[in-house]
């Protein structure tokens, strides 16, 4: 009788892994079901003389304790998070018109351009022709659909109310893309300015400023330049000396200097930092206190933890179920840690108030939201309408963001611009003013 692994949600939501000894998938499916787990993913054990199943295999890979490949967000294994969303939204309007989920994958599967996307909703077909549920089939493919899309989905499925969720979940992607966007689009001037003129500054600062030296030299006969024009020059010079070398050895190609090498010995220390838990932490919590940025930072993870908890409710997902899912796509270690409290004392059956007070990320306004949904019984609708009013606060928080930066940026550029101008003009001032003086004495004569 063929072995069966399995990963599996009980009824806390806390997640399990093992395997059955049963005649097929569906039986297995069955069983977990009886024992009271709700199953995420049923696959086939590999038989040791069937060297070609190996790759069907990995069991390991789908839960336990590697949860990193569940937790991923839509967008990661050759599909982007817009595509993704596309598709929700196509599925949604396909199956609310009536559709048969198995022909409406088909047709979507005609369609799609993403070789990607396009493969995988072929192999979510043969599966549930092969008896699999529509989550059951998601599931299988962890690196597309991450945690939170599969159990809306199955939750549709239980309550019979799959073209709600659906349409749920393509409203929750369209919003977090649509805030995503914004964010991206009113970085993106301000980054591309300051990057263009940095790179214009170096040029000047290390290849045109320099050549200025030579010609004061010659034209000053000697005379002392201005302190200004010493000052900038001098700045030029270490410029040039720490950031591009020309080595004899090297034929007088300019290679990197201790400055370029030393910036990227730190930014790839950085990246290998921020890899570790306790550097994904420390930059987590940079972000939420950041100057300008940081108040942003804050307003999109609490607008993603109200939408995505209010959503995984309305939706039917356990309190429990929702609140784990919440944690692992938070985005955010400081407010998943506040998650984690929230789910400890919510499984001791206290309320999500307290917690949420103690973890010293999310406003008075929220908790009492919070607090009042609770106590009416409509924490869901509580949670929408706080992740909306971030949501339009967001917009604001980056309008003004924009808004500011580009004064600054230009008052900044016009300042260091404008002193190399005058640095430069100084000594040419100064001599026109001893050519005046010249002339005048000799007039006098």
């Amino acid at each position: 009788m063929p072995k069966f692994n399995y990963v599996a949600m009980d009824s806390r939501g806390k997640e399990t892994k093992g395997t059955l000894e049963v005649g097929n998938q569906n039986e297995a499916i069955t069983r977990l079901k009886e024992m009271g787990y709700f199953p995420t993913k049923v696959v086939e054990a590999e038989k040791p003389k069937e060297k070609g199943k190996k790759s069907v295999k990995a069991p390991a890979r789908s839960g336990g304790p590697k949860k990193g490949i569940n937790i991923k967000i839509p967008g990661f294994g050759g599909v982007k998070t817009k595509q993704l969303t596309t598709f929700t939204r196509q599925l949604a309007t396909l199956v609310d018109a009536g559709l048969p989920l198995l022909r409406g994958l088909r047709v979507l599967a005609k369609q799609e351009k993403n070789p990607v996307l396009k493969d995988t909703l072929g192999q979510l077909g043969m599966s549930i022709e092969g008896g699999s549920t529509f989550s059951e089939a998601l599931a299988q493919h962890p690196k597309i659909f991450n945690r939170l899309f599969v159990s809306m989905v199955k939750a549709g499925e239980l309550g019979g109310v799959l073209e709600v969720v659906l349409n749920r979940l393509a409203e929750f992607m369209e919003k977090a893309q649509k805030i995503k966007g914004k964010v991206i689009a009113a970085m993106f001037y301000p980054v591309a300015v300051m990057t263009v003129a940095v790179i214009i500054l170096a040029v000047l600062m290390i290849f045109v400023v320099p050549k200025f030296k030579t010609i004061f030299g010659d034209m000053m006969d000697g005379a002392a330049l201005p302190g200004f024009t010493n000052f900038v020059l001098q700045i030029s010079e270490t410029l040039k000396a720490y950031t591009i070398v020309f080595p004899e050895w090297a034929g007088g190609i300019p290679l990197p200097g201790p400055v370029i090498v030393g910036m990227v010995v730190f930014v790839i220390a950085f990246k290998i930092f921020a890899k570790t838990k306790l550097g994904h932490r420390v930059i987590d919590k940079m972000k939420l206190k950041m100057p300008v940025l940081g108040p942003v930072f804050t307003k999109v993870s609490i607008s993603r933890f109200a939408r995505t908890l209010g959503t995984l409710i309305s939706s039917g997902v356990p309190i429990l179920q929702a609140l784990t899912i919440v944690k692992e796509t938070a985005g955010n270690v400081i407010v998943g840690n506040a998650v984690t409290k929230i789910h400890e004392s919510v499984k001791e059956g206290e309320t999500i108030t307290a917690p949420l007070e103690a973890a010293n990320v999310f406003p008075p306004m929220v908790i009492s939201m919070v607090d009042v949904g609770e106590q009416t019984g409509a924490l869901p609708e509580m949670l929408m309408k706080i992740a909306d009013t971030f949501d339009d606060e967001i917009d604001n928080a980056v309008s003004a963001m924009t808004s500011l930066l580009e004064p600054i940026m230009i008052v900044f550029l016009a300042v260091i611009v404008g002193s190399i101008v005058i640095a430069l003009f100084l000594p040419l001032i100064k001599l026109i003013e001893g050519v005046g003086d010249t002339g005048g004495k000799g007039d006098g004569d």
